[in-house]
């Protein structure tokens, strides 16, 4: 589904003006406190803009024009995975994820085989009678990407889902999500120059409560206009130098078409 969002928050010195063609990845980047998660929470419903208009395909999430419309957070189809995994404490790691397509309308015998078939795809079937704190982190979080995936929303939001995690999950779990989100319209918030690049088709800086930039990922990753961006950057090459170790295999930015990917890179001679 597409996505169209035009708002202003003067509570929060917040106006946001961005368009999400259908299947794309939008990653929003910024400082703490610059507005990136106020974004995601007038798309989810949690948060009333004082005005503008939002509209997912052919819905209107709301608008302030006229009588005004507002439709509940319920009511959107959208799903919102956060930095922590927030897993129902009394229910298995199954029924977490049934559910979603329970409070769909989906019988108990059809939510149960959609829980199942996630469980399967993340590779998780072991843990279906676990209750959450029996669950890793990395479980957790995985438990809570198939939750938020199981009802088939037409929005994904994600606000720093992997920010809480240990250094050693991340990337594997970096590259489920990118699998499994392909064809799924995305909304990321984010801190990671990694996470931008390995699954966002195009990134928005925000600054201050305004967009500062926005193009391709490949494209602001590697010549950000943006004072965050540039810092950002900086930030992230350092931190690279400091992990390189001869004979291993480094990886840069490249671009192919408007998608980016990743390139083995030599390490730096010593």
């Amino acid at each position: 589904m597409s996505l169209s969002l035009d708002f202003q928050l003067p509570s929060r010195d917040v106006q946001v003006a961005l368009e999400v063609a259908d299947g794309e990845h939008l990653a929003i980047l910024g400082p703490n406190g610059a507005g990136k998660s106020t974004v995601l929470q007038v798309l989810a419903g949690l948060l009333r803009p004082a005005s503008g208009h939002a509209q997912l395909g052919d819905r209107t999430l709301f608008s302030t024009a006229g009588a005004g419309q507002w439709l509940p957070a319920h009511a959107r189809g959208i799903s919102m995975l956060a930095q922590q995994p927030r897993l129902f404490p009394h229910l298995s790691a199954a029924q977490n994820i049934a559910f979603g397509p329970r409070s769909g309308g989906a019988s108990r015998r059809e939510a149960a085989r959609i829980a199942d078939e996630w469980l399967h795809r993340l590779g998780l079937w072991e843990l279906r009678d676990r209750k959450p704190t029996q669950l890793s982190g990395g479980q957790a979080q995985r438990m809570a990407l198939a939750r938020a995936l199981a009802p088939q929303p037409q929005l994904l939001l994600l606000d720093e889902p992997m920010a809480a995690l240990d250094v050693h999950v991340v990337p594997e779990l970096r590259l489920t999500m990118r699998e499994l989100l392909r064809g799924k319209t995305t909304v990321m918030v984010t801190h990671s120059a990694r996470d931008a690049l390995v699954l966002a088709d195009r990134v928005v800086v925000v600054e201050a409560g305004r967009i500062a930039e926005q193009g391709p990922a490949w494209q602001v990753l590697s010549r950000p206009a943006s004072s965050f961006g540039r810092r950002m950057m900086a930030a992230s090459g350092a931190a690279d130098r400091g992990r390189r170790r001869p004979g291993r295999p480094q990886y840069r930015q490249a671009a192919s078409g408007s998608t980016a990917r990743l390139c083995p890179e030599p390490a730096e001679e010593q």
